[in-house]
């Protein structure tokens, strides 16, 4: 996605328009804290997966994590204290960390994270817990078993695709407020709002978000039926 498409105005007339809006803050807020943006998979719901190997038991568990600073409260749900080693790996985006808790260097951590990188899912996070009962595996053998066991858990998982929102706003003569909301009902658009503060008689701004793959086009079918000269304000 190109930044000209990202913002159809300078900064300055942005800023001058909708910046110290409040309404405007809490979308530009909420997409610029989103990582993704077009469509990724995830995971619907929680999912375990248990495998004993060589008498140590092995339990993957993965969840789908908002961002990254909700890795630490996943992992404290799931980890057992009781357990030899609780290794994980988690995917935000282009972010992504692992950590091998106590087994050789890249032998758990790692191989978790390539069981995530190769089911294609995104914004997960992979927890394997080991109970070691004595039978050595060899570094070979914890990279298959690390990495086998995650991508068996989210093989079995069941997945959503998720959207990303854009926010988007323009102003309007009021007297082409209704064509502006059959296009934006017509393109499922979501959390629409107005503000007649806008400092010019008879106009009007609107707010809302709609799907990245519709946005373009619900632009020019509003400049098609409203006017060309609208201007749009993305972030």
């Amino acid at each position: 996605m190109s930044a000209s498409w990202l913002f159809s105005t300078p900064c300055s007339k942005l800023n001058h328009h909708l910046y110290h809006r409040n309404y405007f803050k809490q979308i530009v807020t909420t997409s610029s804290s989103n990582p993704n943006r077009g469509a990724f998979t995830t995971l619907k719901e929680r999912v375990t997966f248990e495998k004993e190997i060589k008498k140590s038991k092995f339990i993957a568990i993965a969840g789908h994590i908002p961002d990254e600073r909700s890795a630490q409260s996943f992992l404290s749900e799931v980890r057992d204290p009781r357990a030899t080693h609780s290794c994980w790996a988690y995917k935000v985006g282009e972010q992504y960390r692992t950590n091998d808790n106590g087994e050789p260097s890249g032998t758990a951590g790692k191989p978790i994270h390539s069981a995530i990188a190769s089911s294609g899912l995104d914004i997960i996070m992979v927890v394997v817990i080991r109970n070691f009962v004595g039978i050595k595996l060899g570094t070979g053998g914890l990279v298959r078993a690390y990495g086998g066991v995650a991508a068996e858990c989210l093989r079995n998982a069941s997945t959503c695709l998720i959207k990303s929102k854009v926010p988007m706003g323009l102003e309007v003569p009021f007297e082409l407020l209704g064509v502006l909301y059959h296009q934006l009902q017509s393109s499922q658009a979501e959390d629409i709002k107005q503000d007649y503060d806008t400092g010019k008689d008879g106009v009007t701004m609107v707010t809302f978000k709609v799907d990245f793959d519709r946005a373009q086009g619900l632009e020019e079918a509003i400049k098609t039926n409203c006017s060309r000269d609208i201007v749009f304000y993305k972030c």
